[in-house]
């Protein structure tokens, strides 16, 4: 049987022509030629199964033959921020997994203890679309630049908002049980969980945030490192709203 090729294309149902980067994986690495087929995802969603009409040594035009919308396999709008490490590559491999999972948005926080004060989204988002086409989810998570803190808590958001911290002087629930319960969460349309950095927020970052209406939550009684608390959160959100 022979092997699917997926390429990301936004907007795919109204275009003619895989993106440059795209074009030449196609083209240079798989050596696809007229009339063979693959599929396109749109991050919305969509499938399209498509034949190669032109293709030269750098453009790749295309025809839809089948077009398959998908539904989300969980409900609501999940979105993780966390502050990133000073190993970008943990940061890339939680990017990775909670793509491969399901995610909606993912944003980058400048907090107090942050160990990396500037990053580049870019690099990110190469990784959210490669994980994206090698989990076949059509759905491309966004991905916001590094922001400062008490920037992202005046940002209006809608549904649940969480901030996750180790400090035990201040009352914390377990966000899983949060997101489980059956009174409260089919009113739940969307969630936000702050993760801190290595170091966590500082108690001032916490307690503005629940100024903020942001709830004060507990990820389990383990200490985790930052991008495990993110993937740890997004898997608890997956659950809690999958169909």
């Amino acid at each position: 049987m022979k092997e699917e090729r997926f390429f990301y294309v936004p907007n795919a149902a109204n275009k003619k022509e895989l993106p440059a980067d795209e074009a030449m994986h196609a083209l240079r690495v798989l050596r696809l030629k007229n009339g063979d087929e693959m599929m396109l995802m749109d991050g919305e969603g969509g499938f399209y199964k498509a034949e190669i009409t032109v293709a030269t040594s750098k453009r790749c035009m295309y025809e839809i033959r089948e077009r398959l919308q998908l539904a989300k396999s969980w409900n609501g709008h999940i979105h993780i921020a966390l502050s990133p490490t000073k190993m970008m590559e943990r940061v890339e491999w939680f990017a990775e997994k909670a793509t491969e999972i399901g995610v909606d948005e993912l944003s980058f926080l400048n907090c107090r203890f942050s160990e990396r004060k500037v990053m580049r989204p870019g690099r990110i988002e190469k990784i959210v679309v490669s994980a994206m086409k090698q989990s076949r989810k059509p759905w491309m998570p966004i991905v916001n630049p590094m922001i400062p803190f008490k920037e992202l808590l005046e940002i209006p958001r809608k549904g649940m908002k969480c901030i996750a911290h180790c400090y035990s002087e201040i009352e914390r629930k377990d966000l899983f049980n949060i997101l489980t319960d059956e009174q409260h969460k089919n009113h739940f349309e969307a969630v936000t969980v702050l993760i801190g950095p290595e170091g966590d927020f500082s108690i001032d970052e916490v307690r503005l945030a629940m100024e903020k209406g942001y709830r004060s939550v507990s990820l389990g009684s383990s200490r985790l490192r930052t991008e495990t608390a993110a993937l740890s959160a997004a898997m608890m959100a997956q659950l809690a709203f999958r169909k």
